[in-house]
């Protein structure tokens, strides 16, 4: 009597571990997109809710954000002003993606590109947001 496996049963365990992975990379891709995903929208509110604290206090919205810089009031940061956001966020796939921030006396714009989809806000980064939040909410 032999002992061991037949070309057959290779080739069944084989195709049987090939599936496996293939729908552990599809799944694995498609996690990591709604992670980054999640990670824009709480970084898009975190910024929202600092540019509504400095219109509280300064009655207007600042005019221009820029990412890794802190927002405070037009006075300075401490000790002269108040810091309402130590860093402005960077996407999780910066350089790729960035957000995007367009400001006025009366409103603003905040947007970014998210991987999963979204609606094309045309908050004037064209292409580049899907979601978008102002004074008054999504966009």
């Amino acid at each position: 009597m032999k002992k061991g496996f037949t070309l057959i049963e290779i080739l069944v365990v084989v195709t049987i571990i090939g599936l496996l992975a293939a729908v552990t990379s599809v799944t694995y891709s498609q996690i990591s997109k709604q992670s980054r995903d999640a990670k824009r929208k709480t970084d898009l509110e975190q910024t929202r809710a600092a540019v509504e604290m400095y219109r509280s206090n300064n009655n207007s919205y600042p005019i221009t954000i820029s990412a890794g810089t802190s927002i405070c009031d037009p006075a300075g940061c401490p000790p002269t002003g108040n810091k309402y956001l130590n860093k402005v966020p960077t996407d999780p796939k910066y350089p790729t993606y960035t957000y995007y921030y367009s400001g006025s006396v009366s409103n603003y714009t905040l947007g970014a590109y998210l991987e999963t989809g979204g609606t094309n806000c045309q908050a004037g980064c064209g292409s580049n947001c899907n979601y978008c939040l102002d004074a008054y909410g999504q966009k």
